[in-house]
């Protein structure tokens, strides 16, 4: 359950008060201070809004600044196996075999509309995604 301390919010802007991000130091610098506060056991409610005021600050930069590929299909796939740090056992699930799993990433198979709605529930994406463009 998350605790209310009012004098918290001020304290956090004191310390590292919220401006606009403009260079990848103070992306580092203000991810460091979000990533501090999550990584605590607990969260106030000031704390959390704090939190979610500093990541719009880097949402607004990251959208202005860091490029972000245009992945579908297969190499979409690729990269979530790669960001989530999965092997091809864990797709096991939703091809059936992990010799399906491989063929799809080599690009020997397709994928099926069930594999489709598998891949977008496990990921929590659009089911569009895993279409080639």
């Amino acid at each position: 359950m998350l605790t209310s301390d009012p004098s918290c919010y001020l304290e956090l802007l004191r310390e590292f008060p919220p401006r606009p991000i403009k260079s990848d130091e103070d992306l580092m610098t203000t991810q460091a201070v979000i990533d501090t506060l999550l990584d605590a056991e607990k969260m106030t409610l000031e704390q959390r809004d704090y939190v979610n005021v500093l990541g719009i600050l880097v949402q607004e930069y990251e959208e202005r600044h860091v490029p972000i590929p245009d992945l579908r299909g297969v190499e979409l796939l690729k990269g979530l196996i790669d960001e989530f740090n999965l092997k091809q056992k864990d797709l096991v699930p939703i091809f059936k075999t992990e010799s399906i799993v491989s063929a799809v990433l080599n690009g020997q198979r397709r994928f099926t509309v069930g594999h489709i709605e598998k891949l977008a529930e496990f990921f929590h994406v659009p089911p569009s995604v895993f279409f080639d463009a």
